[in-house]
């Protein structure tokens, strides 16, 4: 949601409807599933390769007053913290004339206006660029990609639709020439982290390429790369 705030900024992130769908809907969700395992909870503890089938088991030995109630339980608490997760990595968007500030997690940074040379989406990342081409900042999110455009526009930042630099990017596979000494093995970690879905360790190791003069973006599990003129240490 893009709303204007006292100090003249523009907020953009995911509205009380995202709240209302993690944390009500989430839940009445997982209640529902829940009930609907326990009541074939029979069947399912049949089934060798089914996990949990203790807990299935033991549903299926209860009384159906005692079974409905602890099987919707425990799943509406898993969607209370699925939905804990999701508010933890929603990202908040506060676009003022002279900074942005980038906040998730409890967390926040500020990106000065003067540094900005580009703002663009990239899939599902908001991208700010500086002078030499490279990332001031990457950060994925769910966020309207027309919302985003429209605040940082609205607030006189150089907004570009797309990356300037798109062409520049090489798949990676590892060995192929053309890297600075150690990016191919902060590449290979970064793989493997991408694979596993580690988000924070493939953001340190994107930090850690950046310092080396190595800009990555990723298409689903794939690398992409391209080369600085001048790294910039951050």
């Amino acid at each position: 949601m893009a709303a204007r705030e006292p100090g003249d900024v523009v907020v953009v992130d995911g509205g009380p409807g995202e709240q209302v769908l993690m944390w009500v809907g989430f839940p009445l969700l997982g209640a529902g599933l829940g009930a609907g395992l326990t009541a074939v909870s029979g069947w399912i503890a049949g089934l060798a390769w089914f996990p949990f089938q203790g807990v299935f088991e033991l549903l299926d030995r209860w009384p159906d007053q005692r079974a409905y109630p602890v099987g919707a339980g425990v799943a509406a608490l898993a969607g209370l913290v699925l939905a804990f997760l999701g508010a933890r990595e929603r990202l908040t968007v506060t676009v003022g004339h002279r900074s942005v500030r980038l906040h998730r997690d409890g967390h926040g940074r500020d990106v000065a206006r003067a540094a900005v040379t580009g703002v663009f989406v990239d899939g599902r990342a908001l991208v700010l660029l500086y002078d030499a081409g490279g990332e001031l900042a990457r950060e994925r999110s769910d966020l309207s990609a027309e919302r985003l455009r429209a605040a940082f526009t609205r607030q006189g930042w150089p907004w570009t639709g797309q990356d300037p630099h798109r062409d520049a990017y090489r798949r990676w596979v590892a060995g192929l020439p053309g890297l600075p000494p150690g990016a191919d093995a902060l590449l290979r970690a970064r793989q493997r982290a991408v694979d596993r879905g580690h988000g924070d360790e493939a953001r340190e190791l994107h930090g850690e390429l950046a310092r080396l003069g190595v800009v990555v973006r990723d298409e689903g599990k794939r690398q992409y790369w391209r080369l600085l003129p001048h790294p910039r240490n951050h």
